[in-house]
């Protein structure tokens, strides 16, 4: 990996990271309902992208705040499609899953998509996709799924409908993050306004689906803003640009470590206990992380100078 593409690799981990604190934070929320969870969550995101917005250089003289805003609007269909398609999409898909089918299976099958990332990315432009990425995302995926699973699972086909909606999400949010490769002179400044229109149709999705039920504590809405401006708001900003300037090859491997870190965070704080299937499955992500990342940390240590060569000499 280029050395070009480091930067941009590490902050789209940082996201993965965010996302590990997405359970531990949703269980504080209460009886908040799914799609008013994220239409919250979503307008504080939107919220970020309108600062970043009001604040980046080069903005036009004279310009309001209004005219400001409004022209971070002004994207291409396509590019539309694709960032509204991803982000409301993905959660859509998911909800109508858990709806349908048990959650263990769901989530299970919605978790092939860092897999379909690494075998998608194969077909980009400058991507040769290698063993190592490969093998590495498996020990990822087989990782996870004793996570999830704890070893037990049992697919039924009257939740057929449900495993079809966990594997469109799963092909929603794997083709969104590829294909945003293809429209990567697209700064990740516009995810501002996508996450404003997914606000907009989850708020849409509550009132249809769902009965209101607002957060009840001063801590439930602390979860809620902990939410939008991290694990559901900045985070996708980061990871937009990972994937975009990053190895998305390493990103997808390194997507398995978010349901890891956050059994490990939900085990620190008491809502999950420590058990065989979370030493296994560190075992099987970590170890297929660090395989999938092959190159970048040979490249790091072909940089490195040797002690054995002494200072350089004079002259």
């Amino acid at each position: 990996m280029g050395n070009g593409r480091t930067q941009p690799t590490l902050i789209g981990t940082i996201a993965i990271v965010m996302w590990a604190a997405l359970a531990v934070l949703t269980a504080q929320t209460g009886r908040v309902p799914p799609f008013l969870l994220v239409a919250l969550s979503f307008t504080l995101a939107f919220a970020i992208g309108v600062v970043f917005w009001l604040t980046e250089a080069g903005q036009e003289d004279g310009q309001n705040m209004v005219a400001r805003v409004a022209s971070h609007f002004k994207l291409p269909l396509g590019v539309w499609i694709l960032g509204v398609g991803g982000l409301f999409g993905y959660h859509f898909f998911y909800f109508v899953a858990l709806r349908n089918a048990p959650p263990v299976e769901a989530s299970l099958i919605a978790y092939l998509w860092p897999l379909l990332i690494v075998v998608f990315s194969g077909f980009l432009p400058g991507e040769r996709l290698r063993w190592w990425h490969l093998a590495g995302t498996a020990a990822g995926l087989l990782g996870t799924a004793v996570l999830i699973t704890g070893g037990e699972v049992s697919f039924k086909s009257e939740f057929a409908v449900g495993y079809a909606a966990a594997a469109v999400c799963a092909l929603t949010w794997s083709g969104y993050s590829v294909l945003s490769r293809a429209v990567r002179h697209v700064p990740s400044s516009a995810v501002g306004a996508f996450c404003g229109v997914t606000a907009v149709l989850s708020y849409g999705a509550h009132l249809a689906l769902e009965s209101t039920i607002w957060p009840a504590s001063v801590g439930e809405w602390l979860a809620v803003a902990g939410l939008g401006l991290g694990p559901v708001g900045a985070a996708f900003y980061l990871w937009d640009h990972g994937v975009k300037h990053g190895d998305i090859r390493i990103l997808g491997a390194s997507s398995y470590g978010a349901p890891l870190l956050s059994t490990l965070i939900l085990i620190a704080v008491g809502l999950a206990d420590a058990t065989w299937q979370v030493g296994i499955a560190c075992l099987l992500i970590t170890g297929g992380a660090v395989l999938a990342a092959r190159e970048m940390i040979e490249l790091r240590r072909s940089k490195e100078p040797s002690s054995r060569d002494g200072p350089p000499r004079a002259g």
